[in-house]
């Protein structure tokens, strides 16, 4: 729809949504607060009075509703109004971060700074501006988490008003808030941004699944209000008899939740049984939230038997986000399985709106130290600076989405770690000493391995020895980035070493061979042996990988030029497997790139086995080209959002003399001739060929894998739906390997 508005309707808006801002705010604001958020309100209007959104409208509509969300979802205070406010001004207009000093303080001249993007970098091999942005960005939490917060209520804006924009934007943004901002967002606590971020994400890299689901949702809403009345009037008479005041609410599955669970399980839409949960809050009626809570806990188990193995209470013991509230899943009526959420109404406040709520209910010092608390298991990642910028969103997303487990010290402390982790994690939340000299541990008494997994109320003690070393082998079993940064730093140490010995033992070795090591001769040792730097060179030669015969090969090729001409043609000759798969693309033209549907030479890459008929994108790699890849592949959103320069778009055509790999798995009832019918369902459906049949039985029942030929999707759908029909067959889904 065309945007239209005069100047005068347009002013009338503007000041119509500034008093709605003021009016939202989470906090109570003084006379000096609204002056401040007057000034940065008036100076954004004039900065950004020329530029207009892809929708037509002004510019200045976007941080007013920025600043809006800061001011009551996320609950923030003038400081943090007044930053939203200006979060554009520096990176868009000609106002300097200086001048945000003079006019308004450090503070908001700091917070403006981390919310600019670096706009410029050096365009050195594989520089990820993404994943430069965001580590900017988080390293910005060492001096303020307001910028975290602000820019999550700008990328929640965004996602909300992205319909115009071209699809490729849409994707590359999507997937960058699904890859960090909606895991930032819920490490928060913002339970309800982190929601309508993952859903806005899914409805633009996956809009007809988002659309599926949403129709499906809006189907069964009624449904569901009938059950949760059928329950609150069971409820009544008991809670009631107690004189609690409460309400009594459904919460419903996000969509984004529903289609992972769909995916993990493999299930449709109504076979995904918990899609929403019952929530009941309460005024405490007492001086002690805890005891209120159990008091419900035992009303609701009076009239519903609960699942003794679904009971989370979280309020004993919280979870790190500052999330309190009491789960137990019952029998509902109608016999069905039901999340019952118990929580007062403070509870359900710091839910909903995170941290700036939790620290409203503190006081004095404990209310201003409280957020610092916190932050300080945020900052471990942000301790080793020098790694690369792609690793350091690795590493700092690692502990964003990890559920919690809860383990004892020698000394009976609680110590709180990801779930996964293991004794070496442990070890390393002791401390980094700690950690880079363990050899073992005892876990409940008993001696176990340093990749033992941790269980809540394990008691760990850490075993440690002066000679120990840490190995790479160690980064396989460790689950927290806090391990993870402080292992990469100690083998970067160890390679360092090695390195400076190996330069040592190249410049005596090269001068028995009549050769001055300098930089020209390391750039010919580089290429000769397919390497990148000098520094991986040295390291070679240091640790063995480089031998004697090796370098005297190389010193016979220096002195004969035509050789080296020679060789390194060969060396960029494709091998033959390669030679035939180019010369295959070459001839079919299977897939187009970009908007101008131009050849490309291209592979297949094997994490997802892309056959014609699939959503696919293709992915400029450093050294094999254009990789083509799954939409929907495990790694698609981390590439679509610290590369998204790097992907392009890939439209298959007409494939029909192709022939490409596809995996499927099948299980059911193990009856007589069942491997006999399902070969011979394959072998009589055209042109489709067997590569791998491996299938296994077990007291009646029986699974299996086909790797098989197809041509395209349309046949291997139509194959999938035969072999269903096989009696015997339950299931039939397609997988990445064998």
């Amino acid at each position: 729809m065309m945007y239209k508005a005069t100047i005068e309707e347009e002013n009338k808006e503007i000041s119509k949504r500034y008093k709605d801002l003021l009016k939202g705010t989470y906090q109570t604001l003084s006379a000096q607060d609204k002056k401040l958020i007057r000034s940065a309100f008036d100076l954004a209007v004039e900065a950004h009075s020329d530029q207009r959104r892809k929708t037509g409208e002004p510019y200045i509509y976007h941080p007013i509703s920025v600043a809006k969300i800061v001011a009551y979802e996320i609950g923030l205070g003038a400081t943090s109004i007044a930053a939203a406010l200006l979060h554009d001004v520096v990176e868009d207009t000609y106002y300097t971060i200086e001048d945000m000093e003079r006019l308004f303080g450090q503070n908001i001249a700091r917070i403006v700074s981390g919310l600019t993007k670096i706009s410029r970098l050096n365009k050195s091999q594989d520089v990820s501006i993404q994943a430069e942005n965001f580590r900017k960005m988080l390293l910005t939490l060492n001096d303020d988490v307001r910028v975290i917060l602000i820019k999550i209520a700008d990328r929640l804006h965004n996602m909300q008003t992205m319909d115009s924009m071209p699809e490729y934007k849409q994707v590359k943004i999507a997937s960058e808030t699904l890859y960090i901002y909606a895991p930032l967002a819920h490490r928060l606590g913002l339970y309800n941004i982190k929601t309508e971020l993952e859903d806005l994400g899914l409805k633009y890299t996956e809009p007809e699944v988002y659309a599926d689901i949403l129709s499906n949702i809006k189907d069964s809403k009624e449904e569901q209000q009938k059950y949760i009345d059928t329950f609150e009037a069971i409820l009544h008479e008991g809670l009631q008899k107690e004189d609690f005041e409460y309400q009594i609410k459904g919460r419903s599955k996000s969509i984004f939740s529903i289609r992972r669970k769909m995916k993990k399980q493999n299930v449709s839409f109504d076979e995904v049984y918990d899609k929403f949960a019952i929530r009941i809050i309460f005024k405490p009626v007492s001086n002690d939230e805890k005891f209120d809570a159990w008091k419900i806990y035992s009303i609701v188990t009076d009239f519903f038997k609960p699942n003794p193995s679904r009971l989370r209470d979280w309020i004993s013991q919280p979870k790190s986000t500052g999330y309190e509230a009491l789960h137990i899943t019952v029998i509902g009526p109608d016999s069905k399985w039901v999340e019952v959420q118990i929580r007062s109404e403070r509870m359900d406040e710091i839910a909903e709106k995170g941290y700036a709520a939790h620290f409203k209910y503190k006081q004095g010092v404990e209310k201003e130290n409280g957020l610092d608390t916190w932050l300080n298991k945020l900052k471990e990642t942000l301790e080793n600076q020098s790694t690369n910028a792609v690793d350091f969103v690795e590493d700092f997303k690692l502990n964003l989405y990890s559920k919690e487990i809860f383990v004892f010290t020698p000394l009976g402390d609680l110590k709180s770690l990801p779930k996964g982790a293991s004794a070496l994690d442990f070890a390393f939340s002791i401390h980094t000493d700690v950690g880079l000299k363990c050899r073992g541990a005892k876990v409940n008494g008993k001696l176990v391995p340093l990749s033992h997994e941790l269980k809540s109320g394990d008691h760990v003690e850490v075993q440690t020895s002066t000679v120990n070393k840490p190995n790479v082998r160690w980064l396989d079993f460790v689950m927290t980035a806090r391990a993870r940064t402080k292992i990469k730093a100690a083998l970067k140490e160890e390679e360092k070493k090695i390195a400076e010995e190996g330069k040592a033992i190249l410049t005596r070795k090269l001068r028995h061979l009549k050769i001055t090591l300098n930089d020209r001769v390391v750039n010919e040792m580089a290429s000769y042996f397919s390497l990148k730097t000098s520094f991986d060179l040295f390291y070679r030669i240091g640790n063995g990988a480089i031998d004697n015969k090796q370098l005297k090969a190389f010193a016979n090729q220096k002195n004969n030029a035509f050789i080296s001409f020679f060789k390194n043609r060969l060396k960029r000759s494709p091998s033959k497997e390669n030679f035939d798969k180019e010369e295959v693309t070459n001839k079919y033209d299977a897939l187009v790139f970009g908007d101008q549907d131009e050849k490309l030479d291209y592979t297949l890459s094997k994490c997802c086995n892309p056959i014609p008929g699939d959503k696919v994108f293709g992915f400029l790699t450093i050294n094999d080209g254009i990789k083509i890849h799954k939409k929907d592949c495990p790694n698609a959103i981390s590439m679509q959002s610290n590369y998204a320069y790097r992907v392009l778009k890939a439209t298959w055509i007409d494939s029909s003399k192709q022939e490409f790999k596809a995996i499927l798995k099948v299980s059911g009832n193990d009856k007589k001739g069942i491997v006999n019918n399902l070969t011979r369902i394959i072998t009589n459906t055209m042109d489709v060929y067997i590569h791998n049949i491996n299938i296994s039985g077990d007291h009646g029942v029986f699974e299996g894998k086909l790797s098989i030929s197809v041509k395209n999707k349309t046949q291997l759908t139509k194959l999938i739906a035969s072999i269903k029909k096989v009696e015997g067959v339950q299931k039939v889904e397609r997988v990445n390997t064998m």
